[in-house]
């Protein structure tokens, strides 16, 4: 049951997650996502067959202390944005934002007291806020084609953000090699867990 509940959580944060870039791109004048259908709830629109099923059971199976996945990015046109430099920021920070409100509605949700520590939905809610706050600081991570890497690109002078662009084809080369190094246990775990301590995620 505990498997299904973390399941549950992580389709709910990925989904979420991506939904809350299209939103915001649209909001800054590129409406791509909305008319691909991505801007919705329907988790048939946005499961990833890597991200959202083989890397998380792959994790649940070797007992990792952290379950992440991805959904199937939402597509955007950074050139159909009004500031596209600028707007580039606020579009990637959407996901990792709405990650963090999540973690710290859960952690609100935990505290209050009308949910029964013995109950399943304290358990989901336990599992939604540390797989949020996981998905959020992995997300920001500045590795192509992470949202930090994107917020990287906005926030560079354009000869250094079109150079660093260029690195987006190695990117998931990139990541699976963090992740199989354990840098992500050496750097990203402690960070995580400092964070979780500060909002009260009982990780």
């Amino acid at each position: 049951m505990t498997i299904v509940l973390q399941l549950i959580a992580l389709g709910i944060a990925v989904i979420l997650h991506e939904v809350a870039h299209g939103w915001v791109a649209e909001k800054c004048g590129d409406p791509t996502a909305r008319l691909m259908g991505r801007i919705t709830l329907n988790p048939l629109a946005h499961i990833d067959p890597i991200g959202s099923v083989i890397l998380p059971l792959a994790l649940l199976f070797f007992k990792s202390r952290f379950i992440i996945g991805w959904a199937k990015p939402v597509p955007v046109n950074f050139q159909a944005l009004r500031h596209p430099k600028r707007d580039m920021i606020w579009v990637s920070l959407a996901g990792p934002g709405v990650n963090i409100i999540l973690a710290l509605i859960s952690v609100l949700l935990l505290r209050i007291g009308i949910i029964n520590p013995d109950s399943l939905l304290y358990i989901f809610l336990i599992n939604l806020a540390g797989i949020n706050l996981v998905l959020a600081v992995f997300n920001l991570i500045p590795i192509p084609p992470l949202d930090g890497s994107k917020i990287l690109i906005g926030l560079l002078p354009m000869p250094l953000a079109v150079l660093y662009s260029r690195l987006e084809p190695f990117g998931m080369f990139f990541i699976l090699l963090l992740l199989m190094s354990g840098f992500f246990s050496m750097l990203i775990v402690p960070i995580i867990t400092i964070l979780a301590r500060l909002i009260g995620v009982p990780l």
